[in-house]
């Protein structure tokens, strides 16, 4: 990617997309990595729907602790791999109260050793909650990474994480990681992409573009 398709890339996103955040609705620090473990192969929306339940349900850590996994896979059953995920919140709660206190720790290495937790949920938890530089590659931004011309088509997450890195700026890291997210959510979809709007049409790799009127 050169320089100047580069600087278009970032300034269209920053044009379009300057306000964009999490879009996962928390409280608290456990209930944010909950929710990112939650969202794994499921929508923000989805997971939106059925936290404000859970989180009724089960108030505290304590409460997801002492829970049996059946109760919290009936609250969550509506997302997909519920009972896979209800087992790791049980876990999780129990892992935060026995060996960090009650909180969600900052060290990416402890949050990896916690249940659930892969490198994506890490570094979206590190940026959120304690604002550290990390560039979390889910679906969207793996996508955006080679239809614009970071990544190459074949690339696997963990060397689309690393090419974006050293593509950009670290102070940025944060904000874009959103702005792609969002573009990839709400435009460039990985079906029926928004091509005839889209200002950045003539950088994208993709080959089979929407362009429809």
């Amino acid at each position: 990617m050169t320089p100047a398709a580069k600087n278009k890339v970032l300034s269209y996103l920053q044009a379009h997309y300057p306000n964009a955040g999490c879009e996962l609705i928390y409280h608290t620090d456990y209930q944010l990595l909950m929710a990112v473990v939650l969202s794994a192969q499921t929508t923000d929306q989805a997971v939106n729907r059925v936290t404000p339940i859970l989180f009724k349900r089960f108030p505290t850590l304590l409460a997801f602790a002492e829970a049996k996994v059946s109760q919290i896979a009936n609250v969550i059953q509506s997302i997909g791999l519920f009972k896979t995920k209800a087992k790791h919140l049980r876990e999780l709660a129990i892992q935060l109260l026995t060996r960090h206190g009650g909180v969600v720790p900052q060290d990416k290495s402890a949050l990896l050793a916690l249940s659930g937790v892969g490198i994506k949920t890490a570094n979206v938890v590190r940026a959120e909650l304690f604002k550290i530089p990390e560039i979390a590659v889910d679906t969207h931004v793996h996508r955006l990474a080679w239809r614009l011309g970071f990544t190459r088509r074949g690339d696997d997450v963990t060397v689309t994480e690393t090419k974006l890195r050293r593509a950009l700026p670290e102070t940025h890291y944060i904000r874009l990681h959103h702005q792609f997210i969002h573009f990839g959510r709400y435009a460039c979809k990985a079906k029926a992409p928004l091509c005839q709007q889209c200002g950045l049409v003539d950088l994208c790799k993709e080959p089979n573009k929407n362009l429809k009127k």
